[in-house]
């Protein structure tokens, strides 16, 4: 256990740094929920339909990679999506075996755009720091995520 008295911080301000981590974790967790709900959407398909949306025309390989789910699960996937009518598939001009999957929907647009409303007001409020903050605070959530990743 950390003797706080030990440390180069003051008490609490680790804790303090934590909890404010957690809930926003949880704020854009839910948010995601409550969009997807909306939107009638498992968390694998609304995950593919951001990426598919910030890389048109990506192959599913692409998608299946950014996921992390095999070939028979990213087909499957898809196949859900281009039957909800939220991606297409195109036949590659050069390679007819190779598909190119695109968004059909507007993410920027109404129902949509629930998908991003959480990070678009975090943009918002970033956008409103001082530039010198941001990169403090930029630097700080590295580290966290560096220590984080090193201890699995």
């Amino acid at each position: 256990m950390q003797n706080f008295s030990d440390s180069s911080t003051e008490p609490g301000a680790g804790s303090a740094l934590r909890t404010a981590l957690l809930g926003y974790d949880e704020a854009r967790r839910s948010a995601m929920a409550e969009a997807r709900r909306a939107l009638s959407l498992n968390e694998l398909d609304a995950k593919a339909l951001l990426f598919i949306a910030a890389n048109p025309g990506a192959r599913p390989t692409h998608v299946r990679d950014h996921l992390g789910i095999t070939s028979a699960g990213v087909t499957t996937l898809i196949d859900r999506l281009v039957q909800r009518g939220t991606v297409r598939r195109d036949l590659d001009t050069e390679d007819r075996r190779v598909n190119h999957i695109t968004a059909t929907v507007d993410l920027d647009a109404a129902p949509w755009c629930s998908l991003r409303a959480f990070d678009a007001a975090v943009e918002s409020a970033i956008a409103e720091l001082e530039p010198a903050d941001a990169s403090a605070v930029a630097e700080v959530l590295r580290r966290l995520t560096a220590a984080g990743t090193a201890s699995r």
